[in-house]
């Protein structure tokens, strides 16, 4: 995937190759700092020292290759009669990390010469293309990314031509969406973020994430789906049976947030997993239907419900919030009594298996970071493009693999209940 954001989550750092000293001489280098100095040359900016050297060093990468080519040095007697010449050069400009450089590139007769290092009818060196999708992914719009590359580097590249370089991920996307899976996971998280998408007119619309856990307590988000916010069993039962066929056997739990028709899936699907209610969205919803004075007196009113030690003191609990507050509130009492059965599972577990399954937290800083992308496009042409977008903005998450440690070390005192807990299901995946 040299064209796209390369995840942490997928491979290491790769760490730029140091010329020995030898190949990078620094006294010559010392030269011609002080000669550009002394003649009034920028070392940045355009027409500057490190411009210059681009073009030259460029340039003498060209005549390499085309030497190769023709099997001949520049002006060798060898090249008479040898059916191929060189023809001059044609001159073209490429964006580069310093900033547009014109360059001269060689030509043969034959017309059978194929530069690699600048290629036919190539505008900019990959590590503009790998800046715009980063610039992208961060959440910057086009014409904002387009702003940034010509007051920083000087290059004037449109809108269209950045939309382009964004399209490449595309292919790259759909690899990502197909590739093979774990045979289990402890737990899977599915939810959504709506993103704005102007087809005739702006509606808002779904799009799903997928994330597990895995046995070793890494974070990996399994895909991407769109909907269009009416999805129902036969919708859940396309997304899981896709997941199933790229390899995941079992899961343990699947925590999600009340959708539609997901519950009957993953008992089809899988027909081993629990199906979990995320607790904080149960609350989060209650709120809708309360005034705002009231919030805080719901909140330490179903405490007691959704910390309860056993699935009969939550029902009992439950029943007390019933008497002090149905009569003012009866769609929060309805909500949760429709919520009921995916909502106890999580108490009949350990403690550390209930922090993390009662809620969605997990997911919370993914979606987090695709809001923000999100956010700052506003809307979007399709639903291609916002997959993109969303996309992007994952590949981009934790791109030094900083916070995988800290994921890691936090899930391991839950990944121990699993294991004792769904006795034998989690060994699979460690085979």
């Amino acid at each position: 995937m040299s064209d796209v954001i390369v995840s942490a989550e997928a491979v290491e750092e790769v760490r730029p190759v140091e010329l020995a000293p030898d190949v990078l001489d620094e006294q010559l280098i010392g030269q011609l700092v002080d000669r550009a100095r002394a003649g009034g040359v920028k070392l940045t900016g355009e027409g500057g020292l490190l411009q210059q050297l681009t073009k030259r060093v460029l340039e003498a990468a060209l005549e390499g290759e085309i030497t190769d080519h023709l099997g001949y040095e520049k002006h060798d007697p060898a090249g008479a009669g040898s059916g191929n010449s060189r023809n001059g050069t044609r001159s073209k400009t490429v964006v580069t990390d310093v900033g547009p450089v014109e360059i001269d590139v060689p030509r043969d007769r034959e017309g059978s010469f194929e530069p690699q290092i600048v290629r036919k009818r190539q505008r900019r060196l990959t590590g503009v293309d790998d800046m715009v999708l980063s610039l992208s992914a961060r959440g910057l719009t086009h014409g904002e990314i387009s702003a940034h590359l010509a007051e920083v580097y000087g290059a004037n590249v449109s809108k269209q031509t950045i939309s382009t370089i964004t399209d490449k991920v595309i292919d790259g996307m759909a690899e990502w969406q197909n590739r093979p899976l774990d045979p289990v996971y402890p737990v899977i998280f599915i939810d959504c973020v709506h993103v704005k998408i102007r087809d005739g007119q702006v509606a808002n619309r779904p799009i799903y994430v997928a994330l597990a856990v895995t046995v070793e307590g890494t974070r990996e988000i399994l895909g991407l789906w769109a909907g269009d916010g009416g999805e129902g069993a036969k919708y859940w039962l396309h997304v899981l049976t896709e997941i199933k066929n790229r390899g995941v056997g079992d899961v343990c739990m699947v925590v999600c947030d009340g959708l539609k028709g997901l519950p009957d899936a993953i008992e089809t699907v899988w027909p081993q997993a629990i199906t979990q209610t995320c607790v904080v969205h149960l609350m989060r919803a209650s709120f809708r239907y309360a005034a705002r004075q009231d919030w805080d007196k719901i909140s330490k009113a179903l405490k007691p419900v959704y910390t309860a030690p056993t699935a009969k003191a939550a029902e009992d609990r439950f029943l007390e919030f019933q008497e002090a507050w149905g009569d003012k509130y009866p769609a929060i009492v309805k909500m949760w009594s429709d919520a009921w059965a995916e909502f106890v599972p999580f108490l009949q577990f350990d403690t550390e298996i209930r922090r993390v399954v009662c809620t969605t937290n997990a997911i919370e800083s993914v979606n987090a970071r695709i809001r923000k992308a999100v956010r700052a496009r506003g809307h979007f042409p399709n639903e291609q493009a916002a997959l993109k977008c969303v996309y992007m903005a994952i590949m981009a998450l934790d791109p030094t693999g900083a916070g995988r440690k800290r994921w890691t070390t936090r899930w391991k005192a839950a990944l121990n209940a699993f294991e004792i807990t769904f006795d034998g299901r989690l060994s699979i995946g460690r085979r």
